[in-house]
């Protein structure tokens, strides 16, 4: 038998073996000297010789199977100076031990691979977050039963162990410096920004991608800032900044890991945030209330309002309104239960100011009463020192498109938690912090598919439903129909001077009962403004503001009301990155 090169001879060694089902090793290679080139070779069965005998045998609890049983079987080859290929110049075929049967030789060593496909579905599964088994029956299922597959769950996992270590080889910083630059060579428009600590070490690390850049600058108007849980490991802080798009739907607007929370560290990251996204300010910006923070986005932030996420006030509340003083916890028990009475109410009062209450003489007053009630005052004193970011007479005209706390970095946060293990290193978590963004966007994709494929349902057919029917999303349409059909029963009353009114709405059939709201129109310039200020906190147009346009016989929406972040082409535009180019979201 002849081959022409050395792997030809090697690739043939194992094919016979997988047929007759033994093992194959080498035995021995030489080279010659000059150039490298193998001039002999042999080949063996993997039972070729005896195992070795180590002093300590006799003290092993458990010894291994023996499975050298000097089997003679050989094919030795050598190079043909000559013809410059192969022979075989020895050969011996019979063996001296049981063989495999051919339906299990895909098990044997010598006859498993991972093909480079396989391979790359293996990574594909793993960055997907499907743990090894589940994988592997996939890939069992898709080759028609595990027989089939030329590769067993111990290979599966010694090929991810692999691939890991590899990642890592370079440390961690180096492993995700390589997935940042990686990312920067499939589309130029990715950016990070890495801050260092006095030691020259990687303290802080902010990234956006292409498609965030163009989100920020479509509908940037209001951010969310997070920081949530530990990453790995080192239990490095994640922090995420969000928003929502004209569908209502999650989307982000930036990633940082960090070192510490200090002031310096926010400073740094939100001038960041700003220069990734041209210099472009928020008009609000929810956060949790962490006095680094702060500090940072009152110097940073310089347009926007700063509001704090209620739902965390609240939380906080519940904790410090409750607690009682020692002396107390030793009253008797009639006082005990006028104080479990009592607490509610604080708890309620409490909650009325941050969420009712739209002047501010009411609020001092009832949070006056809230102190009176409270057994300590540290943590609300803290809290009136800020009342202006949490108070609904301050923030009622903040523009926050109906938000008053940080639900939408909460939805993400729970998605990124679902499948998130405590052990990932950073490499793993940014993939898996990259495929939570991918589902983000994928509903944002299925919702401009369905508003492109539903026609919205129009209760009444008049010029101005039609029209928004049309311009806005179908979210935003239901929204602007309801304020709407509201307005059809609004009563009015007319006040001194041009159409100015008193509005509320009420029942055709009975007195109005609800809270009036001034409306001043001015039918040349084609407005109506509302002292209930919904249009300045959410861009939709309100119940009381349509009337008065009816009134003025003003039939369609005037173009000032359309806020283009809520219709259907509020991604018209180009956008360009902080180098001047415009940006491909997707340049594959």
């Amino acid at each position: 038998m002849e081959f022409n090169t050395i792997d030809e001879a090697w690739m043939f060694w194992i094919s016979y073996g997988g047929k007759i089902g033994f093992e194959v090793r080498k035995r021995y290679t030489n080279k010659r000297k000059s150039d490298g080139k193998v001039r002999s070779c042999r080949y063996v069965c993997a039972n070729e010789g005896h195992r070795k005998e180590d002093k300590m045998d006799h003290l092993t609890k458990c010894p291994r199977a023996e499975t050298r049983t000097d089997c003679q079987v050989r094919m030795g080859v050598i190079l043909d100076r000559e013809e410059g290929n192969y022979k075989v110049a020895d050969l011996v075929l019979e063996h001296n031990h049981i063989l495999q049967l051919l339906e299990i030789s895909h098990l044997m060593v010598s006859q498993r691979k991972i093909l480079e496909l396989q391979g790359f579905e293996i990574e594909i599964a793993d960055d997907a977050g499907i743990g090894p088994k589940a994988a592997h029956e996939l890939a069992s299922i898709q080759v028609g039963g595990s027989l089939n597959l030329s590769y067993t769950l111990r290979d599966h996992k010694n090929d991810l162990r692999g691939k890991r270590q590899r990642e890592m080889a370079y440390g961690q910083a180096g492993s995700m410096l390589m997935y940042f630059q990686d990312k920067i060579a499939e589309n130029p428009s990715f950016q990070y920004a890495l801050q260092m600590d006095r030691e020259e070490q990687i303290a802080n690390i902010f990234w956006v991608d292409a498609k965030i850049l163009t989100n920020y600058a479509y509908f940037g108007d209001v951010v969310n800032f997070d920081i949530t849980f530990g990453t790995n490991k080192e239990s490095r802080p994640f922090g995420v900044f969000v928003g929502s798009n004209q569908f209502r739907e999650t989307m982000v607007f930036g990633a940082v890991l960090m070192y510490d929370e200090i002031f310096e560290s926010f400073k740094w990251l939100f001038e960041t945030f700003l220069k990734a996204h041209n210099g472009k300010q928020p008009k609000t910006i929810y956060t949790d209330q962490n006095s680094a923070i702060g500090k940072a986005v009152k110097e940073v932030f310089l347009e926007a309002w700063h509001v704090l996420c209620t739902f965390h006030i609240m939380q906080n509340a519940v904790k410090h309104l409750d607690e009682v003083d020692d002396e107390e916890s030793s009253t008797s028990p009639k006082q005990t239960a006028e104080d479990n009475e009592k607490e509610p109410s604080i708890l309620a009062d409490f909650s009325a100011c941050m969420f009712e209450y739209e002047d501010e003489e009411t609020f001092e007053q009832v949070f006056n009463t809230i102190k009176a009630k409270a057994s300590k005052q540290s943590w609300l004193d803290s809290m009136y020192k800020v009342k202006e970011k949490w108070s609904e007479c301050y923030v009622k005209d903040v523009f926050a498109l109906g938000m008053r706390s940080s639900q939408l970095s909460e939805s993400l946060n729970s998605e990124l938690k679902r499948h998130f293990k405590s052990d990932f290193d950073i490499i793993r978590f940014l993939k898996h912090f990259e495929r939570v963004v991918e589902d983000k966007r994928k509903n944002e994709l299925d919702a401009e598919f369905e508003s492109r494929k539903k026609i919205p349902r129009i209760k009444m057919r008049t010029p101005m439903l039609i029209q928004a029917s049309k311009l806005n999303t179908p979210i935003i349409f239901e929204a602007f129909q309801g304020e709407y059909e509201r307005s059809m029963v609004a009563c009015t009353t007319a006040l001194e001077g041009n159409n100015c009114y008193l509005v509320a709405i009420g029942s055709l059939d009975e007195n109005c009962t609800f809270e009036e709201y001034k409306v001043f129109g001015d039918s040349l310039e084609q407005t109506s403004t509302c002292s209930c200020g919904m249009f300045s906190r959410t861009g939709i147009f309100c119940s009381h503001a349509l009337k008065v346009l009816d009134l003025m016989n003003i039939k369609s929406l005037p173009a000032q009301y359309v806020l283009k972040r809520w219709t259907r082409g509020a991604r018209s535009e180009k956008v360009q990155d902080n180098y001047g180019r415009n940006i491909i979201e997707n340049p594959r």
